[in-house]
């Protein structure tokens, strides 16, 4: 990063560390939102201050997500008990769950040996390779953190640049090596779309939808993998096709070998049992997840196998991971003796920056319901609801999906769908068809090398300007804008079940 950029960039946030309080506390001192209810205008100015921070990270983010807790009871928004609830629930639970499974795959080298694996399948000319590659990191993103399987992926793909360097010249592979870095950032992203735990806006969404509406019910691991599947494949294939139109080389590769990849895999050696052991876990996990609420479809209908205990409902998806996970602490090695699958070392790498980042804004949704802040954004944009639905839905997201290209998509997911609920409650519209989109389109950032942590580690080898992720990303960003609008439309509807035109009993009085 340019010195004088960084400069720029420190004198904003010292800015905004004495700035934003200060508005906090004008627009408390002399602003009344709703005369009859002066907690809307003290909640408002609690979020000002943290979405300010949170774009300009004025401080640490998680240091930020905490203001809640000091500031919601002192306000009488929130009581201190309630609020400091919302900073360990089952989500949270699920975000660790799936980090532990995480950290198992990279302590044996699976997650390795998959991607390998995975490469080797699809052959040695330019689209395969960049089909293989791209397929790998998405399949791994649905289960793994983003940042982590970006990582992971762009040291592989630097081994393989380098061979093809050295067999067909720099030169001749100069293009195309961008498109696969491009492809690795994107499918990152991607993937991390198909699973609740694949990606952190996900997650929020989870809570934040359960916080302002409980009466509706409780959007399954499996409903929304089944919903996003098309999305991924749809958005995954328009992101491959794109970045092979553009960087595929002029000339044929007549001296690549299918060696460059056995290679690699032949060095991992044979699997070790613990490799095994973690797969097998790994897939029971994954099976656990999709089959635990079942899931319907017009006719077709797949019953969970929570029904098999007594209290169904007892059980979620945090339950699962977690129980996963305490087996890789129980279960011992076969290589290392007086060990386990997973030891305390490597969970201790858990980011607790996010998950206080996941709590703080939960916290925030937990405000604006209980002041009433989220119907009162609702009653300013009353005047939207002439507008059709997929109009208002194509707006918001095409809103949302370049709002995160300068901002952490977490804390902009956090902000904008309490404030979308409320919006739909005022217009009388399904809130799912505004929240859900949103929250897909917060992955839909594929532009700048600030929009997310894999395009900043694809930034990072050097190999890419910005010029060429914009030109590309912005294509991209259209295209995933059209596709989330459309699949919400004509398929969520039926996943969720969804009446565009009638307004759901669950969400009649559940902003106050």
């Amino acid at each position: 990063m340019p010195q004088s950029f960084k400069k720029k960039s420190g004198r904003l946030q010292q800015v905004a560390l004495i700035l934003a309080p200060l508005m906090s506390l004008l627009i408390i001192l002399f602003v009344e939102l709703d005369p009859e209810n002066k907690k809307v205008t003290y909640t408002f100015a609690i979020a000002l201050l943290m979405a300010v921070w949170w774009i300009t990270e004025a401080i640490p983010l998680a240091a930020t997500a905490l203001i809640p807790v000091a500031l919601f009871p002192l306000f009488g928004v929130v009581d201190g008990k309630t609020v400091s609830s919302m900073y360990f629930n089952h989500l949270i639970f699920l975000f660790i769950g799936g980090f532990l499974m995480a950290f198992a795959m990279e302590r044996w080298n699976l997650h390795r040996r998959i991607a390998l694996r995975i490469l080797i399948l699809f052959g040695i000319s330019p689209g395969r390779i960049l089909l293989g590659f791209m397929l790998a990191t998405s399949f791994l993103s649905m289960w793994m953190s983003n940042t982590a399987t970006a990582m992971m992926m762009v040291p592989i793909a630097l081994s393989i640049i380098l061979k093809l360097e050295e067999s067909l010249g720099k030169e001749k592979i100069k293009r195309y090596n961008i498109g696969l870095l491009l492809g690795i950032a994107y499918s990152a992203s991607i993937g991390g779309i198909t699973t609740l735990v694949g990606t952190p806006p996900n997650l929020s969404f989870a809570r934040i939808v359960s916080i302002i509406f409980p009466e509706m019910t409780e959007i399954s691991f499996a409903d929304w993998f089944l919903f996003a599947v098309p999305v991924t494949i749809l958005i995954f294939f328009a992101a491959w096709f794109l970045l092979y139109l553009m960087y595929k080389p002029k000339e044929r590769w007549d001296n690549l070998q299918m060696d460059d990849f056995r290679k690699e895999y032949t060095a991992l050696g044979k699997a070790k049992p613990e490799e095994k052991i973690v797969l097998a876990l790994f897939g029971t996990l994954a099976f656990l997840w999709i089959f635990r609420a079942g899931f319907s479809i017009q006719s077709v209908e797949i019953p969970g196998w929570s029904k098999l205990f007594k209290n169904p409902s007892y059980i979620n998806d945090g339950t699962v991971a977690i129980f996963i996970a305490l087996l890789l602490f129980i279960i011992p090695s076969k290589s290392k003796k007086e060990e386990r699958i997973m030891n305390w070392e490597t969970a201790k790498r858990i980011p607790w920056g996010i998950v206080l980042l996941f709590g703080g804004g939960f916290a925030l949704a937990q405000g604006f319901v209980d002041s009433g802040l989220s119907v009162w954004f609702g009653e300013q944009l009353a005047g939207l609801a002439d507008v059709q639905p997929i109009v208002l839905t194509f707006v918001n997201v095409t809103m949302m999906s370049f709002l995160t290209e300068l901002t952490s998509n977490v804390a902009t997911t956090e902000m904008i769908l309490p404030i979308l609920a409320g919006l739909a409650m005022t217009i009388e519209v399904n809130p799912l068809l505004l929240m859900i989109p949103a929250t897909l389109a917060a992955s839909l950032a594929f532009m700048l090398p600030v929009a997310t942590p894999p395009n900043a580690i694809i930034f990072g080898t050097d190999r890419i300007r910005v010029k060429d992720m914009v030109r590309t990303g912005i294509l991209l960003n259209l295209a995933g804008i059209i596709i989330a609008t459309l699949v919400m439309y004509f398929w969520g509807t039926l996943v969720f079940g969804i009446d565009v035109s009638v307004f759901p009993d669950w969400a009649v009085g559940s902003v106050n």
